[in-house]
């Protein structure tokens, strides 16, 4: 079973290029999906983050809002979240991989934000950044509800600078022209690695145990 990773900076497309590749019929396992459950009412991680960052639990579940104030700006909080939810999101990675290699799947994806940062590269054997032009980023981004330019930089400064997600990925794929131009990079990448799995298969799972 070959292991797609999905990743891009805020803004790039990756939410868009996840649907394509779900429409596609792949497997994709949603990391940001997965914090929602952990922290939706009767979640996994509700108890410990309240325990952690009290106050942040409103009727059960945690409130995203709340925890944000708390760690945006503290370098410390966030690590101590990060610790929280981390463990939980791979657990929750390999139960998906496990499930999708016993239905005999050929081709899974894993969509993660932040896949370079927390070293979730070594779970896959390809990678495909999504990119698009800072200025086409910046549009979309401060479209968002509550956005403004100081939070955009200061998400920004705590992702891996775009160069580097796309010097270190295996395919790029550009989402600044149309949804069509975007979808036929992604159909060639899927194209390749369905003729060529052998090119890519284990590439970067040396140091990945599904026991660890």
């Amino acid at each position: 079973m070959l292991v797609l990773g999905l990743t891009g900076s805020i803004g790039m497309g990756k939410s868009a290029a996840a649907t394509m590749l779900r429409r596609m019929g792949l497997p994709l396992h949603d990391a940001d999906r997965a914090v929602h459950r952990l922290l939706a009412t009767g979640g996994a991680a509700v108890a410990a983050v309240e325990a952690a960052f009290p106050g942040v639990v409103v009727d059960g579940a945690v409130d995203r809002e709340r925890l944000a104030a708390q760690v945006f700006e503290d370098r410390a909080a966030l690590k101590r979240l990060e610790g929280i939810l981390h463990p939980a999101v791979r657990r929750a990675t390999r139960a998906f991989l496990g499930r999708q290699a016993r239905a005999g799947r050929s081709l899974v994806v894993l969509d993660i934000p932040l896949l370079y940062e927390t070293g979730g590269e070594a779970l896959c054997d390809a990678v495909v950044v999504v990119a698009a032009p800072p200025f086409v980023q910046r549009a979309r981004v401060m479209t968002r509800r509550g956005m403004t330019r100081a939070r955009f930089q200061a998400i920004l400064a705590k992702q891996m600078p775009n160069r580097e997600k796309r010097r270190r990925a295996d395919f790029v794929v550009n989402t600044g022209l149309s949804k069509a131009v975007t979808l036929r990079q992604l159909r060639a990448v899927v194209t390749l690695l369905r003729r060529r799995p052998e090119r890519y298969r284990h590439a970067r799972k040396k140091t990945w145990s599904p026991h660890a």
